[in-house]
């Protein structure tokens, strides 16, 4: 079969592609098509722009997240139903775990969905250079597919038609049209990246997106060089099968402090016979009736007053975890579940005060990096010496004040040690490392299994214990 696809590629980061892409999705939308995004590498700031632009979850791939039998059967499952499905790169083109190899590379993924790549270059202040830059992307790799060209921050047409004829008359690469510069399609920036689609309130951004991709972008021609694909020679798998077990219900922390979680692991604890429900530890007073808590990334540290005005939610959090219930936290959720979050501007907000210990922001002090876990002792992720892949990106550390117990260590994509992870008491478990389950599906079973075991609701059945 013939599923319609394409990978927009940027020379290197900051020159416009998530830009590029989104406006590319809006109007493909907006014509009527079933548009499928994904993201490229461990984002989760992107694919929440991707889903608001289309409808659809955007799912991520990685090549070294998740390898290429894995990224293939993500992306067959998500595409089943779609009429076109756009990868959106991550970094330059090639760039990954390594400076040596592809590995984790946006080239290595689109070779190994077999793709064509769009190019995103910044154009605002060349000409003829331009064809030396396609030609090096598209010669640097044989195997690689770089197919069109499709430049940013070009202020005229009659700019644009100077890159196109350099690009179309020294190099096999067609230019298939540009974006404008205009800060009313501009999504803010700051420390971890965009804005969130949560926060932006962001409908009005995608019409102004899509309207501008029409103006000046050959749409006819990016839909013709995604249905140039290869055949897909992977059979479409049918949706993962749900467990029979008895349902256990997970309480998933939803709003803009916590907002960062791969849909494939939400749809791998649904696999495992969880039942996902959403609350807010901003606005909501009382837990929701649930089993167990998985608190994701975010941004508690831009909310930490309201987080920390919460009293009754941040003592129904510590109740829960006092009474034996699990709960699974990573990253701004772990840095919620410690005594207290420390912002950039040096005030401190008190949090649920699981953990003896303060999340502090340092801007200088970005950790960011692919990570392989590997548990130290058993826990409600599973058994000891299990091992999973995720990514670390934060600007806060922990200030310990008390004994802190971990539950993992780690290394990183070069397998050199980054010390421990996984801060644990009771059946709380806490990372910085974001996991991606499909990387080790055990983990959304351990998860599900710690819930059915813990809670009291589902400890007794009416013929007895369970």
């Amino acid at each position: 079969m013939i599923i319609p696809r394409l990978v927009i590629a940027g020379t290197s980061s900051g020159v416009g592609k998530t830009t590029v892409t989104l406006a590319i999705l809006a109007a493909l939308k907006a014509r009527g098509r079933q548009v499928q995004p994904f993201k490229a590498g461990p984002d989760f700031i992107d694919p929440s722009h991707h889903t608001a632009a289309t409808g659809r979850p955007s799912r991520n791939l990685d090549g070294w997240l998740l390898g290429k039998s894995v990224n293939r059967e993500i992306f067959a499952r998500a595409a089943v139903d779609a009429d076109i499905c756009i990868v959106e790169g991550m970094m330059g083109l090639f760039d990954g775990s390594s400076p040596v190899n592809e590995i984790g590379s946006t080239a290595e993924l689109a070779k190994q969905v077999d793709a064509p790549v769009l190019l995103v270059i910044d154009g605002s202040a060349m000409a003829r250079s331009a064809a030396a830059m396609v030609s090096g992307y598209a010669k640097f790799d044989p195997a690689l597919r770089v197919a069109a060209v499709l430049f940013n921050r070009v202020g005229s047409d009659s700019h644009y038609q100077l890159l196109k004829a350099a690009v179309e008359q020294e190099t096999d690469v067609v230019a298939v049209g540009y974006l404008r510069p205009d800060p009313a399609v501009t999504i803010a920036d700051r420390h971890l990246g965009l804005v969130t689609a949560m926060e932006q309130g962001a409908g009005e951004l995608y019409v102004r997106l899509a309207k501008a991709a029409e103006e000046t972008v050959d749409l006819g021609r990016i839909e013709a060089l995604a249905r140039s694909s290869g055949e897909w020679t992977v059979a479409v798998l049918p949706p993962v099968a749900r467990s029979q077990g008895c349902t256990v219900r997970i309480g998933v922390a939803q709003d803009p402090a916590f907002c960062f979680y791969y849909p494939d692991n939400l749809e791998l604890l649904k696999a495992e016979g969880a039942e996902l429900v959403p609350f807010s530890p901003m606005n909501d007073r009382l837990l929701p009736d649930v089993d167990m808590l998985y608190l994701g990334g975010g941004y508690p540290e831009l909310h930490g007053e309201v987080l920390s005005q919460n009293v009754s939610m941040r003592k129904a959090i510590r109740q829960f975890a006092d009474q034996g219930g699990a709960i699974y936290a990573e990253c701004g959720g772990m840095m919620y579940l410690t005594q207290a979050i420390r912002n950039f501007e040096g005030m401190s907000h008190e949090m649920v005060g699981l953990f003896p210990a303060e999340a502090v922001m340092r801007r200088p002090g970005l950790t960011l990096g692919y990570r392989t876990m590997e548990l130290s002792h058993d826990c409600i992720l599973g058994a000891a010496g299990t091992t999973a892949r995720g990514h670390e990106f934060h600007y806060s550390t922990l200030v310990p004040r008390g004994s802190l117990d971990y539950a993992c260590t780690l290394r990183d994509a070069g397998g050199l040690s980054k010390g421990q992870d996984g801060v644990s008491i009771g059946n709380v478990v806490g990372l910085y490392t974001h996991l991606h389950f499909a990387s080790q599906p055990k983990i959304a079973k351990s998860l599900v299994s710690s819930g059915r075991r813990t809670s009291p609701r589902l400890s007794v059945s009416p013929g007895g214990v369970m």
